[in-house]
């Protein structure tokens, strides 16, 4: 990760948005084509991120900490929600869930 938040204009590469935003790089490429996120590609073909882009999502879901959702996740696992309601409730795919309920020792 960065000691310091990326100038706007810096281009990350995916796994390290992914990792800013607690996702899997697959999931920003399923962003991408939906439109809900821009990738630029280099010369070589590879995507990149605006860093400005990624904290955009990270404000607007209401977080600082890519592991805010995490905590609020394994939260309303515990209170009874199932592993697919969460999903929903934070836009992330049924695996990912129970990988995060797996290491927190909740599943």
């Amino acid at each position: 990760m960065f000691p310091a938040r990326p100038a706007p204009e810096t281009l990350l590469k995916p796994s390290e948005a992914a990792r800013l935003l607690g996702v899997r790089p697959t999931t920003l490429a399923s962003w991408a084509r939906a439109g809900r996120l821009t990738a630029q590609a280099t010369p070589g073909g590879h995507r990149r991120y605006r860093a400005a882009d990624i904290y955009a999502i990270i404000e607007a879901s209401g977080g600082t900490d890519a592991d805010t959702w995490k905590d609020d996740a394994v939260r309303l696992y515990e209170q009874g929600w199932s592993i697919r309601q969460v999903a929903e409730k934070f836009d992330r795919d049924y695996g990912s869930i129970r990988r995060l309920l797996l290491r927190r020792k909740v599943v």
